[in-house]
C-alpha cells in the first residue's frame, strides 16, 4: 500500500457544533485545535492510528446538502432502527435525495446540513 487516509477535512459554520455531534456519532474525542478548526478522532489512537481523523475547519462559505463525497456509518453495537433513534436525538435530520424507500440505509444531514448514510452492515467495534 502507497497511502491512506489519515483526516477527512469538512468545512464548516460551527465547528464546535459539528465537533460534538460527529464526537457523539463516531464516539470521537478531541485531540487538538489550531486556527480554529478541531480534530476529533479515535480515543487512544489520535492522528495516524488506522481509522482517519476529522478536522472540522471554519469557513465563512462552507458547501452543505449533496458533496460530491460523503461520509457512511456503520452500525457496532445495536440495530439500524435504534441507531436511527439515537442520531436523531443527537441532531441528525433525515434527507430526501430521491431514494425509493426499499434501500438498506437511510440518508440523512449533520447539523450543518451535510448529507451522510447511516448503512444496515453491522461491524466490529
Amino acid at each position: 500500500m502507497s497511502c491512506r487516509i489519515s483526516e477527512l477535512v469538512l468545512n464548516c459554520a460551527d465547528p464546535e457544533l459539528l465537533a460534538k455531534f460527529w464526537g457523539d456519532v463516531l464516539g470521537y474525542v478531541e485531540l487538538g485545535r489550531e486556527d480554529g478548526s478541531i480534530e476529533i478522532g479515535p480515543p487512544g489512537a489520535g492522528f495516524g492510528g488506522l481509522q482517519p481523523t476529522i478536522i472540522l475547519s471554519p469557513s465563512s462559505n462552507p458547501r452543505t446538502g449533496r458533496l460530491p463525497l460523503h461520509i457512511d456509518v456503520n452500525l457496532v453495537d445495536r440495530d439500524q432502527d435504534a441507531e436511527l433513534e439515537r442520531l436523531l436525538a443527537l441532531g441528525a435530520r433525515t434527507a430526501d435525495v430521491g431514494q425509493t424507500g426499499n434501500e438498506q440505509w437511510h440518508v440523512l444531514e449533520d447539523p450543518e446540513g451535510n448529507e451522510f448514510c447511516l448503512l444496515r452492515r453491522r461491524l466490529e467495534a
